[in-house]
């Protein structure tokens, strides 16, 4: 290897000279296996190595070309004597008599890489880029944003791609509301590029920057880095892209190429076309540069509700079980946060369109809170601000074709003088909860043309699941940990912290740990209580400013950690169910805006502790705002209006 050998990670062929320099040290060697499938690929570089060191020594020309071919000669039936010491630039193809269309040679070699950094005296992207496009056959671009000063700077050579009806597949996103319009308009009209976005302008999406140049010579190139489509990134900003190419760094290519097909594949990246979609795109560059990056699908009163990918592939699938299985009772389940509710009234909407009129509906829910967001989310979709009625604490319809009902309420007398098939339409959410005595009555009664059930959690802790209902199926599944996984759901970090508490003295029963004894074991222990400030500094940048929720066993011990916490300079309120039905309810607008301490909802679990603004974007907030521990022993919640936190 040439110098001394250190102790460290090593990738190195076995040879006699290895052995021998190892034989000189007092380090311990460990070999490990070359796998059949790089054998020929880590011999080949070290033939390759040992060529290159042997012609470098040889200064004539006629030499050196007898010497590799006499190396070729010894490799059976594969041998192909060098000719000449030169190399095929191009082939060109007559257009017309004694004329033939030029084909333009990349600045850097085809077989070559190289780290472009738009540094002085050195070629910058834009420069590379347009002497890359002359001999491309098929073209992709993958970056997180587009401005029309970029495709300035490059826009002759696409122009001349299009004329030679080069394929031009672009990738880009909402992300920072920085594309712009006009520059992807441009794309398509102009340039003739086939352009998909991704509305999804959650800072955890796409940041990748790429092109891979397609030559049916076979000689691929591309460029990776941190370079969008701009004038800045492409001229003269600071920046660093790797020149990839198939000759020299072949997994490379394959691999990207992969990611681009899958990225090109997938739902989440939609077709864009300006006469179609110029005013959705509109929207959502807005709605990024505002920095609010709430999943809530509806947001601004009067505009199209429009579903996400995801979203669209349950409407398919609802769709799917009515006209092709004829299956006319149907559950959906997904994970709280991906917007269950808008697609129910999506759902609504186009059952209403199939059959020509505004099918009458009823909703069932078990609290108010959830009733009062549904009807708000359906009157959104449908576009009708008079849709629908509320059955509900004390409220009560007058028509009775849209009905937001209460469970509780409609399971008395009142369900008996409705009949059976005076819904069309019925839409049950919280499914899970269908055992109880209450669902039991409105279902066993109702007889709708379409039920449709909605639920995160079709599995009870009491071994019910409610699939059975459905004969054990569901019309689609979008569980917790695929919405986590599709980044669907609040990005999030899990540090597991060590509190040294023993719970042997804790009583177990009904499959869990009894709350009271849990209560008495963590109010008032002042070692635990340091240990869990002393992991919070240690994780959270600055505790100051963070806005936190804390899930505790009792009120006594969210009472007891939140004196802990204010003591400690982090200002908390323990919120209670009690709470809730108190005037105190109001601070919580005070604490979403980060500006005061506020009172939650504390009949949550930690399955619903969901507030619209508790954005990644929140928990750098620029005012001290209050921690908060919670009751998580208590009652769902019910639907929450945005992303957990």
């Amino acid at each position: 290897m040439g110098e001394d050998l250190k102790a460290g990670a090593y990738e190195s062929l076995h040879t006699a000279a290895l052995s021998a320099e190892v034989a000189r040290t007092t380090l311990t060697p460990r070999y490990a296996d070359v796998s059949a499938a790089t054998a020929p690929e880590v011999l080949a570089r070290h033939v390759a190595a040992a060529v290159t060191t042997t012609l470098s020594t040889i200064t004539d020309a006629d030499t050196r070309l007898a010497t590799v071919n006499n190396l070729l000669a010894q490799l059976n039936g594969t041998a192909d004597p060098v000719v000449a010491l030169e190399q095929l630039i191009t082939l060109t193809e007559q257009v017309a008599a004694g004329v033939h269309r030029l084909v333009p040679v990349p600045t850097i070699k085809l077989s070559d890489v190289a780290l472009l950094t738009n540094a002085k005296d050195q070629p910058n992207l834009g420069a590379s880029l347009s002497s890359e496009l002359g001999s491309a056959d098929r073209v992709d671009l993958l970056c997180a944003f587009i401005k029309f000063s970029g495709i300035r700077i490059i826009k002759e050579q696409l122009l001349e791609l299009r004329e030679r009806g080069v394929p031009f597949r672009v990738i880009t996103t909402t992300y920072m509301g920085a594309t712009e319009r006009r520059a992807v308009d441009q794309l398509v009209r102009e340039l003739g590029a086939e352009v998909k976005i991704s509305y999804n302008s959650r800072p955890t999406r796409l940041h990748a920057k790429a092109w891979l140049f397609h030559r049916e010579s076979g000689f691929d190139t591309g460029f990776i880095g941190s370079s969008n489509l701009s004038q800045a990134a492409m001229v003269d900003g600071l920046e660093c892209n790797v020149r990839i190419s198939s000759v020299a760094t072949l997994t490379l290519v394959r691999q990207f190429t992969a990611a681009f097909d899958t990225y090109w594949n997938d739902p989440a990246f939609q077709p864009y076309h300006p006469d179609v979609d110029a005013t959705r795109l509109d929207e959502a560059l807005a709605d990024a540069s505002s920095g609010d990056h709430g999943a809530g699908t509806v947001t601004l009163s009067g505009l199209q509700v429009r579903p996400y990918p995801h979203q669209e592939q349950m409407l398919e699938a609802l769709e799917v079980e009515r006209t092709v299985h004829g299956r006319h009772r149907n559950l959906l389940v997904a994970a709280t946060g991906t917007g269950k509710t808008v697609v129910a009234a999506l759902d609504y909407q186009r059952l209403c369109e199939a059959a020509g009129e505004r099918l009458s509906l009823i909703f069932l829910a078990n609290r108010k809170e959830i009733l009062t967001q549904s009807l708000r989310t359906y009157r959104e979709v449908l576009a009708d601000g008079a849709f629908g009625e509320l059955y509900v604490d004390g409220l009560r319809p007058t028509e009775w074709r849209h009905v937001f009902a209460s469970v509780q309420a409609l399971s008395g007398e009142l369900l008996a003088s409705l009949k059976p098939e005076q819904f069309t339409v019925v839409v049950v959410d919280e499914f899970h909860h269908a055992e109880a005595s209450t669902y039991r009555r409105s279902l066993d009664h109702l007889k709708p043309a379409e039920l449709l059930g909605l639920t995160a959690t079709p599995e009870r802790s009491n071994g019910v699941d409610v699939r059975e209902l459905f004969d054990g199926r569901t019309a689609h599944e979008l569980r917790l940990w695929d919405a986590l996984e599709e980044d669907l759901l609040c990005p999030f970090h899990y540090y597991g912290v060590a509190d040294g508490t023993a719970l042997s003295t804790v009583e177990w029963k009904r499959g869990a740990y009894d709350l009271a004894g849990l209560s008495n074991v963590y109010t008032g222990n002042d070692s635990r209580a340091a240990k869990v400030l002393t992991a919070l500094r240690d994780t959270v940048a600055d505790p100051t400013r963070m806005r936190a929720l804390g899930f505790c066993v009792s009120v006594a011990h969210a009472e007891y950690m939140a004196r802990i916490f204010t003591e400690a300079g982090l200002p908390a309120r323990a919120v209670s169910a009690e709470l809730i039905a108190s005037s105190e309810l109001m601070p919580s607008a005070r604490f979403v805006r980060g500006r005061s301490d506020a009172c939650l909802r504390s009949t949550c679990s930690t399955r619903d502790s969901t507030y619209p603004t508790l954005t990644p974007s929140c928990c750098s907030a620029r005012h001290r705002v209050p921690r908060y521990f919670f009751n998580s022993s208590a009652e769902d919640s019910g639907e929450p209006g945005g992303k957990r936190c």
